[in-house]
């Protein structure tokens, strides 16, 4: 989807069989995408998708290790076709490794990286963030980046390279700023006793009157400062300091019978655009009527979707929003004729079932 975003073609190679299926215009990330419908069991669906790799400058597949060596579609077959190509390889344990040849999901690979551990209640269950730090954070944006780097560096050396990426890897190197912490005995290998995990008093997610939340992130003294004065603590005496970890917990009891005291949108009046470091903690239909995202365009509406915009904002070459995920094989004969194949040479494709 974001490589799409930035305006590069993008074809989807579907199963042939898939054709006859509608289009889903709430697959937001399938948008921008064209689809060619391939059978790849057919020698001559094989060398369909290695003439679309000739003239490719990026393949990606999200097989298990192997797959694409088996049908006739791996690296070093398509390299020889196309020595520029990046050959991008999306899995969750990667392409070696003893867990490599087995399935698993986002919630499996963050767990193996110690990601998931670090996340949750204090005595509580690991919590999972969504699918949002394997799958995406350290698996498709992982790749996205690689593939950029690889782009980069195939305009000097004229070569192209496999891609490895693996979310056990992209979501480990996303902690990497709180592995340093716990390198430095900074940070607790409990659950809920951290600076940045619901820990401290200051940072962190509180229920208010009317069951709706808050969120506060005042971690720097003069925003602490601030956050104490806007809910009355200010004056208790007897406030431990800021960064006495021993006394979070009292503190943090303190904020939660606060918090408690107000509704959501109180609070919005007396917090909302101060230097506290707030927000209230927002359901999709909410955010995307906040005045904020409205006034950034940070959701758009498609085709009677919402979804959030192409992102990040360009000052000269700004994104415009492709169109929505389109039924399989809708753009077969389109896309064999940009590669030069005649009418008939399209027919006996399709006549042969190797396309659809």
């Amino acid at each position: 989807m974001m490589l799409a975003d930035m305006g590069a073609e993008i074809i989807r190679v579907d199963r042939a069989q898939a054709v006859g299926s509608a289009a889903n215009a709430t697959d937001i990330l399938a948008r921008g995408r064209k689809s060619i419908a391939v059978d790849l069991k057919s020698a001559e669906g094989v060398e369909t998708v290695l003439k679309l790799i000739e003239s490719a400058d990026v393949l990606v597949e999200g097989f298990r290790p192997g797959v694409t060596e088996r049908l006739g579609l791996g690296p070093d077959v398509a390299l020889a076709r196309n020595p520029k190509l990046v050959y991008g390889r999306m899995t969750g344990w990667g392409q070696t490794g003893t867990m490599a040849p087995v399935a698993g999901h986002d919630i499996n690979y963050i767990s193996l990286s110690g990601a998931l551990h670090a996340i949750g209640e204090p005595g509580g269950a690991p919590v999972p963030p969504l699918n949002l730090v394997g799958d995406f954070g350290g698996g498709g944006m992982l790749l996205a980046f690689g593939i950029a780097a690889a782009l980069f560096e195939t305009q000097k050396s004229g070569a192209g390279q496999v891609i490895d990426a693996a979310m056990t890897d992209g979501s480990a190197l996303l902690m990497n700023a709180v592995f340093g912490l716990m390198n430095s005995g900074r940070w607790s290998q409990n659950r809920g006793e951290n600076l940045l995990d619901g820990g401290a008093h200051f940072y962190g997610t509180y229920q208010c009157a009317d069951g709706k939340w808050i969120s506060i992130g005042s971690i720097e003294p003069q925003f602490y400062q601030l956050l104490l004065e806007k809910t009355g603590l200010i004056n208790d005496a007897s406030l431990p300091k800021q960064m006495d970890r021993e006394k979070w917990p009292l503190l943090k009891e303190k904020l939660v019978t606060v918090f408690a005291s107000k509704s959501r949108d109180a609070w919005d009046e007396i917090m909302l655009g101060t230097d506290i470091c707030y927000a209230p903690v927002l359901n999709f239909d909410e955010a995307t009527a906040h005045p904020h995202n409205v006034a950034r365009q940070t959701f758009v509406e498609s085709h009677g979707v919402t979804q959030a915009a192409p992102a990040p904002r360009f000052s000269r070459t700004a994104p415009e929003l492709p169109g929505p995920g389109v039924a399989p094989g809708s753009h077969t004969n389109e896309i064999l004729a940009a590669l030069g194949m005649s009418e008939a040479d399209i027919s006996a494709l399709l006549a042969s079932g190797a396309v659809a």
